[in-house]
């Protein structure tokens, strides 16, 4: 008779020879369609020399191999975290300790492939066999100076980091952390390729970065849940339920995103008429038949396990999908190394530079109504508006109450999100340094403040129902067990808060990033990022009504405020003294005839900072007060009840006394 372990041995074998399938299939059809269409061909369009059949076909393969690796670590890590429950005590339970495990196999996989995808793709992007790139000083050289091979680079060492982590954790906390931190290393790959060059490569490069995470979670995802389901465990039809609707989100991403994309590089017109246009159309076909199909079986065999218990029609259904999904992996891999269609086509200087044209100066009509929509943050303005009156909306439905005041602060913020990054101010960033120091203040300054005052998390606390003792928990839980964690509590701590809020603008623009990080589009999403995420760790803990893992005191409160106002005035003071431009060689590659002088509009940028510090630091000094004053009145409250209860006890005390008196009277008397 086999053995438990011997059986569980061949259900998980069972999983790894599907994933070797479909990894295989995927190579297949790249290889198939490139050779086809005669995608492998780059040598005529860059102007290199042929680097050789490996060199040419290996990249491809090397970088399929590396994304399969990414996405099982990926689905392994979201099924650990969010689709089976931990134990009560936060530690892992059996499932969730298997699939941490798996992804630390498939992690360092992905570092090996990972790092051959940086070899291969320099020797292609030089022209050169894969052999003399094995040389460190030339590939060193090489990786200065080409964005792609520096990319997988910076992948090998988010994938190593996760490799580590996987084989250190055993709690649900640093679980969750390590499956945020695996999605980082889709980034590099999102924001360079195809879409991080030419004309609109900031809409390319942003909507690919939705495709790719989207994409990681739902094939990653299902091949986890097929895993699980091999492993007989009892949390299948929970998790099965939680991967379902996330997959039909995944779907939708997938498909907007991939359209958008799509219609950067070609028009309708191409999409029959070229190779490019006809890959990309057998990419959405499959998309859209995966979808369907893959949703109306899922559902089916999730009903089919909850009524009968049997697991089998779900597996083989999942197993069906994972396959086409990995077919749909390799059109999308030949489709990425066959040239688009405008890649013939030569942009201005500063199209290429930043993205798209320029109209004219920044006049405030153009500030403020000429829009070009930010696919990253405008979408987040909008979808966290939209969250947060889904929350009200359920309050009031059930006939509970909440703050208005609360509700404009919060769309006011995601009003600020959306004009600083959307609007003309967003157009006009990147190609003016007083245009980029308004965005940034508006980031960093403004739209935190605003966020905070909302209490967000305060009304999810109250509108999402809690999990229950005997239920697995769920997205309230998650969310409580993020405020307290760890990591929030250091991010919070005031010294480290102030540090990234403020210390930040010294170290950005005195040191040499902000130049290098000018040329890069990435690196201005990373940057609008932490400009938003700093201000919010910071005035968090010093006016939020959410509850929060530090819990200051109001004269302390006031204390970090003040404290940090100076540093803030001291940048705006220095960059309106300052004779050195802050990225002169960018901003003169640009030749903006509206921009005679950088360093006149530096200084009106560091004006622009250093008059804005006062703005957000009087909206919190009335918040405090505000707050302040209310705690009093609620404390007056409290000391009010207590002496009305402590008088109701004293008048009861001396009526019962009085009442023992008068009995021991009357027993006097009788006798």
């Amino acid at each position: 008779m086999p053995t438990e372990q011997s059986t569980t041995k061949r259900k998980v074998s069972g999983v790894t020879s599907l994933v070797m399938l479909g990894s295989l299939l995927a190579v297949l059809v790249a290889v198939v369609l490139l050779l086809q269409t005669g995608g492998t061909n780059l040598s005529g369009i860059t102007g290199l020399r042929d680097p050789g059949p490996l060199t040419t076909y290996g990249v491809t393969v090397v970088r399929l191999l590396a994304e399969v690796s990414a996405v099982v670590v990926i689905g392994s890590l979201l099924l650990a975290a969010f689709l089976v429950p931990p134990q009560r005590s936060g530690v892992l339970a059996a499932d969730g300790y298997g699939a941490v495990r798996t992804a630390g196999v498939a992690a360092w996989l992905w570092v090996v492939f990972a790092l051959a995808s940086s070899f291969f793709s320099a020797a292609e992007s030089a022209g050169r066999p894969v052999q003399q790139v094995l040389d460190p000083e030339v590939f060193v050289v090489l990786v200065e100076a080409l964005s792609v091979p520096r990319a997988w680079l910076i992948t090998a060492c988010v994938a190593l980091i996760v490799a580590v982590g996987c084989h250190l954790t055993l709690t649900w906390g640093w679980t969750a952390t390590l499956f945020g931190f695996s999605l980082l290393g889709l980034v590099p790959l999102a924001l360079t390729g195809h879409s991080a060059t030419g004309g609109d490569h900031d809409v390319a490069t942003n909507s690919l970065l939705y495709h790719f995470v989207a994409a990681a979670l739902w094939v990653g995802g299902l091949i986890a849940l097929v895993a699980l389901g091999r492993r007989g465990s009892t949390n299948l039809s929970l998790a099965a339920r939680r991967f379902s609707r996330l997959a039909l989100v995944c779907w939708i991403v997938m498909a907007a995103s991939g359209v958008v994309n799509g219609l950067v590089r070609v028009t309708p017109a191409e999409l029959f008429g070229t190779t490019y246009g006809l890959l990309l159309l057998a990419k959405i076909v499959a998309l859209g038949v995966l979808g369907v199909f893959g949703q109306q079986q899922r559902v089916r065999g999730v009903r089919a396990l909850q009524e009968t218990g049997t697991r089998r029609p779900l597996l083989q259904l999942a197993g069906v999908e994972i396959l086409v999904m990995c077919l749909t992996f390799g059109i999308a891999a030949a489709l990425g190394r066959t040239p688009s269609p405008d890649e013939a086509a030569v942009p201005g200087r500063v199209e290429l530079l930043v993205g798209y044209d320029l109209s004219g100066p920044p006049t405030v009509w153009r500030l403020l109504f000429d829009w070009r929509f930010d696919l990253v943050f405008g979408t987040a303005a909008i979808v966290l508006a939209v969250l947060y009156l889904a929350g009200v909306r359920r309050l009031h439905q059930r006939g509970d109450h909440w703050p208005v005041g609360r509700t404009v602060a919060w769309l006011a913020g995601c009003a600020t999100l959306l004009i600083a990054t959307s609007s003309g101010i967003g157009r006009y960033s990147p190609a003016m340094f007083s245009v980029h120091m308004g965005g940034h203040m508006l980031l960093s300054m403004v739209a935190p403040v605003l966020l905070v005052l909302g209490g967000a998390t305060t009304l999810a606390l109250r509108a999402l129902p809690p999990a229950g003792k005997s239920a697995p928990p769920g997205p309230r839980e998650w969310l409580l067990a993020a405020v307290n964690s760890p990591v929030a509590r250091f991010l919070t701590q005031p010294i480290v808060a102030m540090l990234q809020f403020v210390g930040v603008f010294y170290l950005l623009y005195f040191s040499g990033l902000f130049d290098v990080a000018l040329e890069y589009h990435w690196a201005h999403l990373a940057m609008n990022a932490h400009f938003l995420l700093a201000g919010y760790l910071f005035f968090w803990p010093l006016i939020g009504v959410d509850p929060a893992p530090r819990r200051l005191m109001p004269l302390g409160r006031l204390g970090i405020m003040f404290l940090s106002m100076p540093f803030h005035a001291f940048f705006g003071v220095i960059l309106m003294s300052s004779q050195t431009v802050i990225g002169e060689q960018f901003y003169a590659q640009l030749r903006l005839p509206w921009v005679t002088d950088l360093l006149t509009d530096q200084r009106l940028g560091g004006g622009i900072a250093w008059g804005f510090g006062e703005i957000p630091a009087l909206i919190v000094l009335v918040a405090l007060m505000v707050q302040w004053a209310q705690a009093d009145e609620r404390e007056a409250q409290r000391a009010e009840r207590r002496a009305r209860r402590a008088g109701d006890t004293d008048e009861e005390l001396a009526a019962y006394n009085a009442m023992l008196a008068r009995m021991a009277g009357k027993t006097n008397d009788a006798q």
